[in-house]
């Protein structure tokens, strides 16, 4: 089933084209790592699936069984995130603030949904720590957990812009796997942002690349086996093919 079909989609941003010739359609479960440099249109392709950009032109289409309460957006960690002052717990269940509505209070079913999605991400002994004092990755953790939280049914789709930012490479290796694991055992369908394309292929079972415009849409094999793959990661990756083995650059494989 498709969640999301993008069709011939540019998105502008005051006033200008931002990013154009998206086409690419995302089924239930797939785990999606857009890929590009700085002001490829990225965080604007993510923009215009959360609502907050108009359509320029072509059409974005999100299936009817998605609704708005079952998305969870990550953006990029800011200082003032960082420096939060409350204890884990508190920020975790304050992703249900806006499901509140005139009940002033957090119900029962608030407080296990912070608890459950606590356990998800391997951080309940964290709770009662102060934000401010845990570690980059740590935080990145609670603020995954915040987001989970905050879907009164769970998350379907999970959209995450450069989660990775600022963290150490064993940190950023704990968390690839952490959200791989919702992805396949949670079953919530992914579209990260990311500049480590070695990730985005292990991890991803897609991957879109831009550069103002779309330059690849596929399945992650597909992209490792054509001359833009192989050029993106010829100098992070290396080595060989993770599905069928064949040594990354081998001419015979290039598109």
């Amino acid at each position: 089933m498709a969640l999301i079909t993008c069709e011939d989609l540019t998105l502008s941003y005051d006033g200008r084209v931002a990013v154009s010739g998206i086409t690419c359609t995302l089924g239930q479960g797939d785990y999606l790592c857009v890929v590009g440099g700085n002001g490829s249109g990225k965080t604007t392709f993510i923009k215009g699936l959360l609502g907050l950009l108009k359509v320029h032109a072509g059409r974005l289409v999100f299936d009817e069984s998605i609704r708005p309460q079952d998305i969870g957006y990550l953006p990029q960690q800011i200082t003032i995130q960082r420096n939060f002052p409350a204890i884990v717990r508190e920020v975790v269940i304050s992703g249900r603030l806006s499901r509140l509505g005139a009940v002033p209070f957090y119900r029962r079913e608030d407080r296990l949904a912070a608890k459950r999605s606590l356990e998800l991400l391997g951080i309940t002994d964290l709770a009662k720590l102060s934000f401010s004092e845990l570690s980059g990755g740590q935080q990145q953790r609670v603020l995954l957990a915040r987001t989970l939280c905050s879907a009164p049914d769970g998350l379907k789709l999970l959209i995450l812009d450069e989660p990775m930012n600022g963290l150490d490479p064993h940190v950023r290796q704990g968390l690839y796997t952490s959200i791989a694991e919702l992805n396949q055992v949670q079953g919530i369908t992914i579209i990260m942002v990311t500049h480590d394309v070695q990730a985005a292929v292990r991890f991803a079972s897609h991957i879109l690349v831009l550069e103002a415009k779309q330059e690849f849409f596929g399945t992650s094999h597909e992209f490792e086996h054509t001359e833009l793959g192989q050029e993106l990661m010829r100098d992070s990756c290396g080595g060989n093919c993770r599905i069928c083995g064949t040594r990354i650059g081998d001419a015979q494989w290039a598109s």
